[in-house]
């Protein structure tokens, strides 16, 4: 397939779209799948949507060429973004702005810029004699928890024949990526005793209490920091990583505060890290915090509970998606991400995958946002190159 000189203009177009839907996860994705589902029925490609419970979210897939034939190739990307809440930008987010050979909007690097490839190449895709089908997958909240991806690759697996391979494109450059960390994600909820707060010996501090579980999980992040297990050690950085992302509690200054809740996450290679963190923190709870809370307030408590939770992508350079990679770009090595994705789900469901997209993660869920188009003509370049391996 010859690239057309005026390649960008198309994708631009696509992406200035895609950008305009503040589809921020809190938000409802429905506007951009129906615009999604809307453009791939002008080319006369159906589309199958996978809806959340609650109805106001949707994945969507759909298949370019031969439906029954297996072997074929899926194209991942997630439609959600992270909120744009208090940081400071010099374009409207939700508005795509060019300069500098860069492309500025949210989402434009993770990773509608991805997804705007793949649609914008629909039509080409579509020209040609394809032997193995494209599947295009798109899914819904990915930012908070990979929520979605499990009912879209259960619909998938359920009703197309077996896939060679997918490509999530996650920005990495452009580079192949064959492995990513698994992301656990808890919340942690203590409840203590309320009481004017002249009167501490009365009440039982929430707050005091959750300051002290999370010293705990700080000081672990310090022990797997200075004596990280040598499986971490591909990936940057060379540890597992522990954050405390969110806290809430109490009411006001002259109330001991009765409820502080906090959520945490682990990022481990192996993904089960977190499980072992949880339980180290269940023991620190009953050991040293809860006796004393208890001693005042029999009803005191700790209770940590899972929130969200993605396994890891393992390396496995001699997977189908790795070789497939290989053939067509030349990257004999693939590398590591800290980050979390989708990928890891496809590939427990049985569907080899590789992490490869436009843009740099370092711009990601930052204040201007931005892809450069080189990345996106690369990106382009690399799934003509696949649509052609398709085809033969």
């Amino acid at each position: 397939m010859d690239a057309p000189a005026a390649a960008s203009s198309q994708v631009k177009d696509m992406l200035a779209k895609l950008v305009g839907f503040d589809t921020t996860s809190r938000n409802s994705n429905l506007r951009l799948i129906d615009f999604v589902e809307d453009y791939l029925a002008g080319f006369g490609i159906a589309s199958r949507r996978v809806f959340s419970d609650e109805k106001d979210k949707a994945n969507l897939f759909a298949t370019i060429g031969p439906a029954d034939a297996a072997g074929g190739v899926v194209l991942s990307g997630h439609t959600d973004v992270v909120p744009v809440d208090g940081q400071d930008w010099h374009t409207d987010p939700f508005d795509l702005a060019e300069a500098g050979g860069r492309l500025w909007g949210r989402g434009t690097c993770d990773m509608k810029g991805f997804i705007a490839v793949a649609l914008a190449l629909v039509p080409e895709f579509g020209a040609l004699d394809l032997k193995r089908p494209i599947h295009l997958a798109f899914s819904y909240d990915e930012e908070v928890g990979c929520l979605g991806a499990p009912r879209l690759i259960e619909a998938m697996t359920a009703s197309l024949p077996p896939c060679h391979a997918v490509i999530v494109g996650e920005p990495t450059d452009m580079k192949a990526v064959g492995a990513h960390r698994g992301i656990a994600a808890y919340e942690t909820v203590v409840t203590g005793r309320p009481a004017h707060s002249s009167q501490p010996q009365e009440g039982v501090n929430a707050i005091e209490a959750a300051a002290r579980l999370i010293g705990y999980l700080t000081a672990r992040q310090t022990e797997m920091r200075d004596n990280p297990s040598p499986i971490e050690a591909e990936f940057s950085p060379p540890f597992a990583t522990v954050n405390v992302g969110m806290i809430e509690g109490g009411t006001a200054t002259n109330i001991i505060a009765e409820r502080c809740s906090f959520r945490w996450g682990v990022r481990s290679a192996t993904g089960g890290a977190g499980e072992e963190l949880r339980a180290g923190l269940g023991a620190f709870a009953s050991d040293e915090v809860l006796p004393a809370m208890r001693a005042v307030a029999p009803e005191a408590d700790v209770q940590t509970s899972l929130a969200a939770g993605t396994p890891p992508l393992v390396m496995d350079g001699g997977s189908a998606a790795a070789e497939l990679v290989r053939t067509l770009t030349g990257q004999n090595e693939l590398g590591s991400v800290a980050f979390a994705a989708e990928a890891g789900q496809f590939a427990e469901a049985g569907i080899p995958a590789v992490i490869m997209g436009p843009g740099s993660i370092l711009q990601a869920h930052k204040a201007d946002e931005f892809v450069e188009l080189s990345q996106l003509d690369e990106c382009a370049g690399f799934l003509r190159k696949l649509a052609d391996w398709c085809a033969g």
